[in-house]
C-alpha cells in the first residue's frame, strides 16, 4: 500500500497559488532591501561624521588633561616652552607630523630631559594616552603664533 503519487507541480493549483505569493513575498522584500541602502547611507553618512567629530574632541579633551599633568611642567602650560621646546609654534607644528610625535613622546630623545612616556618603554603612558597628548598638540596648529626659536625659547643653554 503506497501512497497515491502527489501530482506535479504545475497540476497542484493550492501548491502553485503559495508558490506565487511566496515569490512575490520575496521579490517584495529584495526591493525593500535595495531601496532602503541609499536611505542607510544618507542618515549614516553624517552621523558617522559627528562621531569622528566627537571621538576627536574627547582626544583633544583627554590630552589637555594628560598635558597638565605630565608635559606642562617642562613645556608650559599653554605650549609656550620653558625647560623643553616650546610645542605651539608654528615651525614645530608644521615640521612634524602625528607620527614622528607619537614616537617622540614614546620613547623620548636620547640626551635630552625628554624622557620615554610609554609604558613600553617603561614610562607611565598607554598608546592612546600618548595619541591623545598628539591630538591636544596638534589641536594648537591653527591658532600657532610664529616662534622660530621654538627649540630653546627661553634663550637657556638646556
Amino acid at each position: 500500500m503506497s501512497a497515491p503519487p502527489r501530482p506535479a507541480i504545475h497540476e497542484d493549483a493550492a501548491l502553485q497559488h503559495s508558490l506565487v505569493r511566496w515569490q512575490a513575498a520575496g521579490v517584495v522584500v529584495f526591493l525593500i532591501l535595495v531601496a532602503s541602502f541609499p536611505l542607510y547611507k544618507a542618515a549614516e553618512g553624517p552621523r558617522r561624521e559627528r562621531a569622528l567629530i566627537a571621538r576627536d574632541q574627547a582626544l583633544v579633551t583627554t590630552g589637555r588633561q594628560l598635558w597638565r599633568l605630565d608635559c606642562a611642567s617642562c613645556h608650559g602650560d599653554n605650549g609656550q616652552g620653558g625647560v623643553g621646546p616650546a610645542l605651539r609654534s608654528q615651525q614645530f607644528l608644521t615640521g612634524i607630523t602625528d607620527e614622528q610625535m607619537h614616537r617622540i613622546v614614546s620613547a623620548g630623545i636620547t640626551g635630552t630631559a625628554m624622557p620615554a612616556w610609554s609604558d613600553e618603554f617603561g614610562g607611565p603612558l598607554t598608546d592612546d594616552q600618548i595619541a591623545a597628548i598628539v591630538a591636544y598638540v596638534r589641536s594648537w596648529q591653527k591658532g600657532a603664533p610664529s616662534v622660530p626659536n621654538w627649540r630653546n625659547p627661553q634663550g637657556s643653554g638646556g
